[in-house]
């Protein structure tokens, strides 16, 4: 279709024409320099435009575009903000086989961000096309300008919350006195019921009752609150350290705007956060979960810290670092298999609590661990259970800021029965400190009572001091005085504030504050002088009962605001979990002797009875149950001058057993082969029970040899037809909901012994004897050796001969031998279970002279100027005798003589000699022979040359060591040979490298003889796995200390940072309802990277598939709905950065035609065509509509109006005498829909002719100021779509229009497209943008006046 041109027109050459057009590809405008065309001529067009681009800093940026006309048109590039004269920034290029016009940005930049343009011109036109190309800056950096904007929208959100959100510090500043600190409620509002009475405590407030009535309304009024912004809030976590260093604080909830802002506040300070780790303060989100951390702990990070959403609080804790260190720190522990390990600290003051990990994971109570406290709560002990080898490792204990940690080793049982067999649970523990952590607990406890009482004595006899100085001065003054003056120096720096009710009556109990500090302050007893007494009458409606104990003084000794605590809890009572049948004992202290109480049961009082006793022993109130029942559980609670404690006692009915039936049970049965075996044990617990019987550690199941029977009361294991393979530790567990507990017992089945084994060890083969010994067989049935039977064979004969038996030593000397003679044994294993296959022995030769072969290459062990001393072993050929001795040879070097060292007539017995007859500088080598009876054998060969000097000094450490190359199963290394130092450090002769898995505490070696060169390979590395290495240099003197990396070394190629190898990923996709959706991302990553898919910022919901492979991820979408639409964003992420790409996908479908189509003729010449909306227009924001005419003269359908986003649309030109149709079509991103078509416009009804004399007719005049027919509409568009507005101004003279954004002319502004056609002014912007929000307003002016109309555009992101 034609548009008119504008007002401002665009330049062109004389003689030229511009006629706006609409290419058919969307965003592209053309502006035509001819009125008409000539044949197979055509205007420039882009068959293909650019794409927006999203790309990191660094990159390389490229815009593509292809262009179509006739000539060939002519391309360039431009930029809003800027130019493109830098040829290293900006190269355009051509690519003749593709067709495309392309403009580079390698390495692109944060100020290349910016709206390009496209410009494609030929003589008959010009196509013009604008991309946005959008930086995203590397990594953490924060430049000046990301700094300056978000300390912007930090003000910005201060402002927008300042009438509803006030700072704690100006709350505190302005509460009155007498007034709770809002932190009590704060704190009360998430806190348990069971941390009332703490906080309530330590806050000074004693008035139970009106506490929580006064809770619970700020309880309703804050739900009230936070119903605005929440529709679920649970699962709150309040802060602790969680790992050495970090602390967290978490909780659960649903968030009514995903968009509301939410605020962390440290003691009422606005606190910036950030979802980064690197950052002091950041936020997680876990799904619902929330989770605040807190990173680099020091001092002053405790306090109180908040979390309001849009100014509501939703969430406070209360963040103590203790003041503690260890005394002693927990130690390395050694452990076997199945034994408990136990590790001990003792810390510098009392703390309840500390964090245990293991393995850097967080260790609870349970079956595997045992954490406790001593009483004092200065010894922490953790237990682990059941050692075994995946237990070993790392294990920190942290409290408060400090940490320490050690080893646990667990090795292999010693015991040689139990190789290849699970190990029986062991009863014995390893590690802990014993009475020293007991002594040392003692002596710091002993202290702390110490400094706490010279504290006190210091705080009395300041106290003194000044109500000494008060009574000095005149008694007018002191009743004059509106206020007591306050003490020069208090019990405590900022004590806390004390509650003072106003409304209800005071009971004895809410006159009375807690002080801070645990034990009272000492009392002192003053007198009231008459003059007061007289002049402050005690009230009326006081009883003497009721009357609050105040002291009494005669001068200003404490300020009146401080009211004697009276009697209170020390120690309140704790829940206490009992075994029905048992005894139970709940126990509390009071600060006073002289106080009773009473006990209360579910909120009914209790008295002594036969099984519960109340017992009083001076301070201390217990109650014992001496037969807990069912009855007796339930909640207790101890009142005593108004103060009260609770707690529960729960009795547990856990599975038990009779201990005479658990010792019979113990008992291990013996059963020959084939027989049956039964286990019974009887026991008591409440039901259901859940009973399992064990083999050796694994569980057994009903089958044709094993049967199970069970009931409430008992459980028997029947085993038929046992083999001696079913021998073993016969386990029986019973759990219910209360615990477990089990039975154990053995099994052993007697059989008969397996063979005896070899090989034979032949000790001596002369003529006068045969002496051999062998190895007993690996199972002897479960019954002793008794003997062992023995036939012999004489090679060469068929017959055997029955020696007999022998005792049960595997050992046997044959003197029945003729010499040069060979022998054959048979040996058999007798038990009382039977006898063993045969055993037969090789050929052993009697009497016949056989050398032994030659001893292992002597080995130096020192060597001094004046003796070298050598060691071998023995040869593994005998010769079928025993040795006697070795002789030893010498020689020097360069020499071809050996001469031997020791006596001829005198044998070397031992496999170590000192060679004493050596000359001190000369160079000897050694060799030796061993002897037997048949005589010397062949000598070894010889050992290396040894030089007869004192040794030499140890080399000194290596230098620069460094990783050259690593991968994932292999690490180079190089270094430089250390220096020599003469006298302290000599040369190096070669070196070992060294290796230690993190796990381990064991260093080995990875090459066995020392290395010439200064540089190693390790190979056969587990991937990704940690590992410490160290190289030490070595020579005649040993080994020098070893040279460590500075840090462990992951097996790993070398970093990479995550980035997207393929260049030609699709930002956009379009896909149709029901139709599987597939996105593939290619990338390189080294290690291997976290990826994380997102749609719309949150996780992809479980029908989306995501599969993950080396180097790419693919995400897939069986069956698309239209609710899947969205911006889906991938994350690739290791540790040495992450990179990320977004890709929207639109799913929709054909469209819905439009509703009835209505014409009305409201300006002569033109028609108005309105429709009602398709049903799919609220679904999807892509739709819009199209809309084709046709008359009653041309006959044809054309296109009049296109992408139009509103329901009426303004046709001119409308001929009278003329008949018109239109045609609307609803239009997405898939196609058109079927059209609605109007009724027919413009029929003329045959009338007859008549003539009309009309008078003379008088001149008109037609003058009139200019006035708006048709005014603008409000617009609501998303980002980067277009915009249309249109008006309609009448007038004359012909009215000029001109077109405002924000007061700004737009009609010489090249990126808005105004028309005025026959007094219809529209206005076309191409790709809205945030720039474009605000008012736009119309001006048409002439002679006779002006006129003006204005609307508001509003732009969804």
């Amino acid at each position: 279709m034609k548009f008119t041109k504008s007002k401002e027109k665009e330049p062109t050459a004389p003689g030229q024409v511009a006629i706006k057009k609409r290419s058919k590809v969307p965003g592209v405008m053309i502006t035509q320099f001819v009125e008409k065309i000539p044949a197979e001529k055509s205007h420039p067009d882009f068959s293909r435009k650019p794409i927006a681009l999203t790309i990191q800093e660094g990159k390389l940026a490229v815009f593509k575009a292809i262009v179509t006309g006739d000539p060939t048109p002519n391309v360039t590039w431009d930029r809003n903000n800027g130019d493109l004269s830098d040829p290293e920034r900006y190269v355009a290029s051509y690519d003749p086989v593709l067709g495309e016009h392309q403009l580079q940005m390698p390495n692109v930049g944060v100020d290349q961000a910016d709206t390009y343009k496209c410009y494609a011109s030929n003589e008959y036109g010009r196509a013009i096309v604008t991309v946005t190309l959008n930086v995203i800056e590397v990594g953490f950096k924060k430049t000046k300008a990301m700094q300056e904007a978000r300390l912007e929208q930090r003000e910005k959100a201060a402002a927008d919350l300042k009438r509803t959100l006030r700072t704690r510090v100006e709350q505190n500043e302005e509460r009155k006195d007498g007034e709770v600190d809002e932190k009590f409620w704060e704190l009360l509002l998430s806190a348990d019921k069971k941390e009332y009475e703490r906080i309530c405590a330590e806050y000074g407030v004693t008035d139970f009752r009106w506490m929580l009535k006064k809770l619970n309304e700020k309880k309703k009024e804050i739900e009230e609150q936070q119903s605005q912004y929440i529709e679920h809030l649970s699962n709150l976590r309040h802060i602790e350290i969680k790992t050495p260093g970090c602390a967290e604080f978490e909780f659960e909830m649903d968030l009514k705007d995903p968009n509301a802002r939410i605020f962390l506040f440290k003691d009422g300070v606005m606190v910036p956060f950030n979802i980064d780790t690197d950052e002091k303060h950041s936020l997680r989100q876990v799904g619902r979960k929330f989770i605040f951390s807190i990173y680099g702990l020091n001092a002053e990070d405790a306090g109180l810290y908040q979390v309001d959403i849009e100014g509501v609080n939703v969430f406070s804790t209360d963040f103590k670092i203790p003041v503690v260190d260890f005394l002693v720190k927990i130690q390395e522990v050694k452990a076997v298999e199945r034994e408990d390990a136990v590790f001990e600290c003792v810390l510098s003051a009392p703390l309840p609590k500390i964090s245990w990990l293991g393995k850097n994971v967080a260790l609870e109570q349970g079956e595997k661990y045992d954490i406790s406290v001593s009483e004092d709560m200065l010894i922490h002990k953790l237990v682990v259970k059941d050692c075994m080898q995946v237990d070993k490792g790392i294990y920190a204990a942290v409290a408060g800021m400090k940490s320490c940690n050690a080893w646990l080793i667990v090795e292999a049982d010693p015991d040689p029965n139990q190789r290849g067999k699970k190990a029986a649970r062991k009863t014995t523990q390893a590690g802990g400190g014993g009475a020293d952590l007991i002594k040392i607990a003692a002596e710091q406890q002993e202290k702390l009572q110490k400094e706490h009482k010279e504290r006190m004595e210091q705080i009395q006899i300041q106290a003194e001091e000044a109500a000494a100085k008060e009574e000095e001065k005149p008694a007018e003054k002191i009743t004059a005085a509106p206020e007591p003056p306050k003490p020069k120096t208090k019990p405590k720096p900022k004590p806390k504030p004390k509650h003072k009710p106003k409304q209800e009556p005071k009971t004895d109990s809410e006159a009375i504050a807690e002080e801070p500090e645990p034990e009272p302050e000492p009392e002192v007893e003053e007198e009231q002088s008459e003059s007061e007494e007289a002049a402050s009458p005690p009230p009326e409606e006081e009883t003497p009962s009721e009357e609050p104990r105040k002291r009494v003084r005669t001068g200003p000794l404490v300020p009146d605001n401080i009211i004697d605590p009276g009697v209170h809890f020390t120690s309140g009572l704790s829940d206490v979990h009992a075994i029905i049948g048992q005894s139970a004992e709940m126990m509390c202290k009071l600060s006073s002797e002289k106080c009773d109480g009473i006990w209360c049961k579910d909120g009914k009082e209790i008295t002594s009875t036969d099984d519960l006793k109340i017992v009083k022993e001076g301070t201390i109130h217990k109650l014992i149950v001496s037969n807990c029942t069912e009855d007796h559980g339930g909640k207790y609670r101890f009142e005593a001058d108004g103060r009260k404690t609770e707690a529960m006692l729960v009795v547990e009915d856990p599975p038990r057993m009779n201990q005479d039936d658990l010792a019979k049970f113990s008992e291990p049965v013996l059963i020959k082969v084939g027989q049956k075996a039964t286990f019974k044990m009887d026991f008591v617990g409440r039901e259901p029970i859940k009973v399992q019987w064990y083999n050796e550690g694994e569980e057994m199941l009903e089958d044709k040899h094993i049967k199970i029977e069970k009931s409430g009361s008992h459980s028997r294991l029947l085993l038929v037809k046992c083999q001696r393979k079913d021998s073993g530790e016969i386990k029986l567990k019973l759990k219910n909901e209360f615990g477990t507990t089990e039975a154990l017992s053995r099994l052993i089945v007697l059989d008969k012994p397996t063979n005896p084994m070899g090989p034979v060890e032949v000790l001596e083969a002369s003529a006068s004897c045969v002496e051999f010994k062998w190895r007993p067989p690996k199972d002897d049935g479960g019954s002793p050796i008794k003997n062992y039977y023995i036939e012999r064979n004489q090679i060469g004969r068929n017959t055997w001969a029955k020696i007999g038996n022998i005792p049960g030593e595997p050992h046997y000397k044959d003197t029945d031998v003729d010499l040069g003679r060979r022998y054959c044994y048979r040996i058999r294993a007798v038990t009382a279970e039977g006898t063993s296959d045969v055993f037969e022995t090789n050929d052993i030769q009697a009497g016949t002279k056989a050398y032994p072969g030659p001893p292992s290459t002597p080995k130096v062990v020192s060597a001094i100027k004046n003796c070298i001393t050598l060691a071998w072993s023995p040869p593994t050929n005998t010769g079928g005798t025993n040795i006697v001795g070795y002789n030893m040879e010498k020689r020097k070097r360069g020499s071809n003589l050996w001469g031997q060292v020791n006596p001829p007539d005198e044998p070397i017995k031992g496999k170590q000699y000192d060679v004493k007859d050596v000359v001190e500088g000369m160079e000897y080598e050694f060799r030796v022979s061993a002897i037997n009876f048949s005589g010397a054998g062949e000598p070894s060969t010889p050992s290396e040359f040894v030089i007869a000097r004192d040794p030499k000094k140890p080399p000194s450490k290596v230098t620069d060591l460094k990783v050259t190359d690593s991968t994932n199963t292999s690490l180079s290394l190089s270094w430089t040979k250390p220096k020599e130092e003469e006298g302290v450090q000599d040369e190096a002769k070669g070196y070992f490298v060294e290796l230690r898995p993190a796990e381990n505490t064991e260093w080995g070696r990875c090459n066995s003889n020392p290395l010439i060169s200064t540089s190693f390979t390790i190979l056969g590395l587990k991937s990704m796995a940690m590992y410490w290495v160290r190289v030490v240099a070595t020579n005649e003197g040993g080994d020098g200390e070893p040279r460590e990396l500075d840090n462990y070394i992951i097996a790993m190629p070398p970093p990479v940072r995550p980035n997207f190898t393929n260049r030609k990923m699709k930002s956009f996709m379009v896909m149709r309802a029901e139709n599987s959706a597939r996105v593939n991302i290619n990338f390189e990553a080294s290690p291997v990277p976290t990826i994380i898919w997102l749609k719309d910022g949150i996780p992809v919901s479980k029908r989306v598939t995501v599969s993950n492979t080396d180097g790419m991820s693919q995400l897939l979408i069986p069956s698309a709905e239209r609710s899947d639409s969205g911006i889906y964003t991938i994350t690739v992420k290791n540790i040495v950065g992450q990179e990320t790409f977004s890709v929207e996908i639109r799913v929709t479908d054909d469209p819905k035609p439009p509703g009835p189509v209505e014409l009305e003729e409201n300006v002569p010449g033109t028609l108005t065509v309105s429709w009602e909306p398709s049903p799919d227009e609220k679904r999807d924001n892509h739709l819009h509509y199209m809309v084709m005419k046709r008359d009653s003269i041309k006959r044809t359908w054309h296109t009049v109006a296109d992408r139009l986003f509103n329901n009426n649309y303004t046709a001119v030109n409308i001929m009278p005498g003329r008949e018109y149709n239109f045609r609307v079509y609803a239009k997405n991103d898939i196609g058109l829909s079927e059209p609605s078509e109007s009724l027919t416009w413009g029929i003329i009804k045959k009338k007859e002719k008549f003539s009309l004399n009309l008078a003379p007719s008088k001149p008109c005049n037609f003058d009139s100021a200019p006035i708006f027919t048709v005014p603008l509409k409000t617009h609501t568009i998303p980002e980067k779509y277009e915009c249309f507005m249109s008006c309609a101004v009448k007038g004359y003279p012909t009215p000029h229009v001109t077109w405002y954004h924000n007061n700004v002319s737009l009609n010489t502004d090249t990126n808005y497209y105004i028309t005025n056609t026959c007094g219809v002014c529209s206005m076309l912007i191409l790709r809205v943008g945030a720039k474009d929000n605000g008012e736009y307003r119309v001006v048409a002016e002439n002679s006779l006046g002006c006129a003006e109309c204005s609307t508001q555009l509003t732009i969804l992101e």
